[in-house]
């Protein structure tokens, strides 16, 4: 397998460069290209073409290549599906908002949880990121965010908030983050280092790990912290969250309060919602009755959170079925009225399958 160039360090790099009959200079050029995101070598216009041609031949730049790229129709959201050095396959998306530019990366290649709804999980895991490989999920973005999608040539940052730089990152991908602990600290730490995003930029999402939290309750910094709840009552998440057989609701809600406590933070509520399909082949609420809304809101009461419900993006090996927008505004009502901050996730990249894992799983059929 042809070494990586950007899991070089800086000596590594100049020692690889100089092998190759170069001045040191030259690596210091190429590293530049590297932490810009350079996909391939040809871009790297200030070599020689002789030089890009040998190191097109001898390595790679980045830790993962672009496998597919597909755009949703308003612009907005690209999603990319992402190959490794492996083999492995991982996703991330950027999402271009009002208020700058959030990548959401994956963590694991794969999944364990086993969450019935989600598309992730379907294949299993296969086995934590490094470091290296969810920051280049970012430069990926970046790259994309600096090149011009019709000329291939690079933007220069303006100060629109949508041109230019990554602001936002929430680690919300493919994978269960607080299972791979240390390598997603480490690349918050290099995200906010190298890249200059501030920690209440930063989400993490878990479905519930409790020792994972404490880490990061113990690491201190103040990040922002979602939890992928799904379900008010530990009857309810125990039939589609086998995580929670492990870890009840009431210890991952302790262990997130303590985190949001020890930053003044508000905590971030995930409720994906649910629908089946009945012998009518009508679809009939599951998890968004408003039995549960008003077990949600009692579950809520008094903290400081925001409930972000999450309209059930279809994925076909899953028996679940999204429900009307009457429902979800249904849910919603009683959820505010019982004085729960509450926001229906718009809904980007459906036209893309943006949900976590399906562009992997599609890919994974083939």
């Amino acid at each position: 397998m042809k070494p990586i160039l950007f899991n070089f360090t800086d000596g590594e790099l100049e020692q690889f460069v100089v092998s190759m009959g170069q001045p040191k200079f030259r690596a210091k050029q190429i590293r530049e290209w590297l932490n810009r995101g350079a996909p391939n070598f040809a871009v790297m216009k200030n070599l020689p073409d002789a030089l890009r041609t040998q190191l097109d031949a001898a390595a790679r730049t980045l830790p993962v290549e672009i496998i597919q790229k597909l755009e949703s129709r308003d612009g907005e959201t690209t999603k990319f599906l992402l190959g490794m050095e492996d083999g492995e396959q991982i996703e991330c998306v950027l999402m271009r908002t009002s208020y700058g530019n959030s990548v959401c990366v994956s963590s694991q290649a794969g999944c364990a949880m086993g969450c019935k709804f989600c598309a992730s999980t379907l294949l299993g895991l296969k086995r934590n990121l490094t470091v290296n490989e969810i920051f280049a999920q970012i430069l990926v973005a970046q790259w994309e965010l600096r090149t011009d999608r019709t000329t291939d040539r690079p933007i220069r940052p303006n100060g629109d908030p949508n041109n230019g730089d990554v602001s936002h990152i929430v680690i919300m991908g493919t994978g269960e983050p607080l299972q791979n602990t240390q390598n997603v600290i480490g690349f918050m730490e290099r995200a906010n280092r190298d890249m200059g995003i501030g920690w209440r930029r930063i989400t993490v999402s878990t479905c519930g790990i409790v020792p994972g939290i404490h880490e990061l309750i113990t690491w201190g910094r103040p990040i922002n912290l979602a939890i992928s709840l799904h379900a008010p009552t530990d009857d309810l998440r125990d039939q589609i969250m086998p995580i929670n057989h492990k870890y009840r609701l009431s210890a991952v809600l302790d262990a997130a309060w303590e985190f949001m406590a020890a930053h003044n933070r508000q905590l971030m509520i995930e409720y994906i919602l649910l629908g089946k399909k009945n012998d009518a082949d009508e679809t009939v609420l599951y998890n968004a009755t408003p039995e549960y809304a008003e077990k949600l809101a009692e579950l809520l009461a008094g903290r400081n959170c925001m409930v972000n419900l999450i309209p059930w993006n279809a994925v076909d090996e899953r028996d679940f079925a999204s429900p009307s927008g009457n429902a979800v505004h249904r849910f919603q009502d009683i959820l505010i009225n019982r004085g729960i901050h509450t926001r229906i996730r718009r809904e980007r990249g459906t036209d893309i399958g943006s949900a976590c894992g399906q562009l992997r799983l599609n890919n994974a059929k083939k």
